[in-house]
């Protein structure tokens, strides 16, 4: 390297962003993920022994799935190509593949390709790598945000080993944050002094993100003054430096595990956890009349006959969502989630109607005993229809009504509580 490019190094290094000049080359320098990279771990052996499977990083932004990815160039013996699924398509695939094949017939020489944002692939161009990472031409590593169940094809799901990365613990937020500050050349320059309250907001605002974090901490330090020769960051520094963040609420997963949150927590009667998930649904711009929905099908699955007013609190919460909207109907939904949260909860109908469905699919369907068959019409008597029928207004005495071979089934079985005791009391003493 000579001077002129060294000095360009340099200046590149000098301004790059403080996440990416922090970005570790090994484990040892990793911080997180201890679950998938710890002393032991099954990936953290596989980087060592540079035994790389094909493999998909998946978790939110900021966890250190790129970073997993340069580690591994880092430390491995294969060539090491990437791609972007923003930037690149079929074309640059099929140029690293030729590559690659020549590489590994001619040197015996393998290739890692790194694919970021691969979600981002549509079919054609996932497809576009199967038969490769089949046939060991490439390994592959995907990093994605979206869970890639929903987003990478199965049959190149069934090739990869799927690493699923968490957000970062406060504690290894606080530990990226101080090593950047005793690490970074940049910074160890600048005489920073930053209070342990300063750091706890930027802990708390990162949400799990280092690179949020490092950012915010980046423009505090870069729009602060020094005062006699040391820059002082204080709370105040770093809440102007934070921005708010923009909720992570994509329209798969977090779409349906929030909502099965929030129907799981009215289950468990727990009235914070889906006031949580309620709100949570609300700020991610979750289509209120989606979540007024399940509430009405709530109220008839999991509440029932156990509080029968349920279903009218429901539907008339639907209503007022139709009715009002947003903002406002925030609080007709609150105060729906309330009731039914600490509503006494049965799923006796739920279960008896399941229960005489999976009867008629399995296709026992029975002749409709004589005496309950239509006998309005003439000549139905002739036919034996509607005989011996008892209607119960003046005769409440037993008669069957099931047909013969199904007259001992029971589909319904109430449980004692809230108003379905009066049901359950009643059937009881008919027994």
């Amino acid at each position: 390297m000579d001077l002129f490019e060294y000095n360009l190094q340099l200046q590149k290094e000098n301004s790059s962003p403080l996440a990416n000049r922090l970005r570790p080359k090994s484990l040892d320098k990793y911080f997180g993920q201890s679950h998938v990279v710890g002393e032991g771990k099954l990936l953290n052996r596989l980087i060592k022994a540079d035994k790389i499977p094909s493999m998909i990083f998946y978790g939110p932004p900021g966890t250190g799935k790129t970073t997993l990815a340069e580690i591994i160039s880092n430390q491995t013996n294969s060539l090491f190509e990437r791609l972007s699924a923003i930037s690149n398509g079929v074309k640059d695939i099929r140029e690293v593949i030729s590559t690659a094949k020549t590489n590994l017939s001619m040197y015996n020489k393998k290739t890692v390709l790194f694919i970021d944002e691969i979600h981002r692939f549509n079919k054609s161009q996932q497809d576009a790598l199967l038969g490769y990472v089949e046939d060991g031409t490439i390994t592959l590593i995907g990093a994605t945000t979206e869970n890639p169940f929903f987003e990478v094809n199965k049959a190149l799901l069934s090739r990869c080993q799927i690493i699923e990365l968490k957000p970062l613990t406060d504690n290894d937020i606080r530990n990226i944050i101080e090593n950047a500050l005793t690490e970074d050349k940049k910074l160890k320059e600048m005489n920073i002094q930053i209070d342990e309250k300063a750091i706890d907001v930027l802990v708390n605002s990162a949400n799990g993100d280092a690179r949020s974090a490092l950012n915010a901490l980046e423009i505090a330090i870069e729009s602060t003054d020094q005062v006699n020769g040391c820059l002082i960051i204080d709370e105040d520094a770093i809440k102007n430096s934070v921005f708010k963040p923009v909720l992570k609420y994509d329209k798969e997963e977090d779409h349906y595990n929030v909502i099965s949150a929030f129907i799981k927590s009215m289950r468990g009667s727990d009235i914070d956890a889906a006031l949580y998930y309620l709100a949570r649904m609300i700020e991610s711009g979750e289509d209120p009349k989606f979540i007024a929905r399940r509430m009405v099908i709530f109220a008839s699955e999991d509440i029932g006959l156990a509080n029968p007013e349920a279903l009218t609190v429901a539907i008339n919460v639907f209503n007022a969502v139709n009715l009002i909207g947003l903002p406002e109907c925030r609080i007709n939904l609150s105060n729906g989630v309330i009731y039914l949260a600490s509503s006494e909860k049965s799923n006796t109908s739920y279960v008896a109607i399941d229960k005489a469905l999976e009867d008629i699919r399995q296709n026992k369907i029975y002749d409709v005993p004589s005496h309950l068959k239509d006998a309005h019409y003439d000549g139905a008597k002739s036919l034996n229809r509607g005989l011996g029928y008892k209607y119960p207004h003046n005769d409440d005495s037993y008669q069957q009504y099931l047909p013969d071979e199904l007259k001992n089934q029971k589909y319904y079985d109430p449980k004692d509580i809230g108003y379905e005791s009066k049901i359950y009391k009643k059937m009881r003493s008919k027994e």
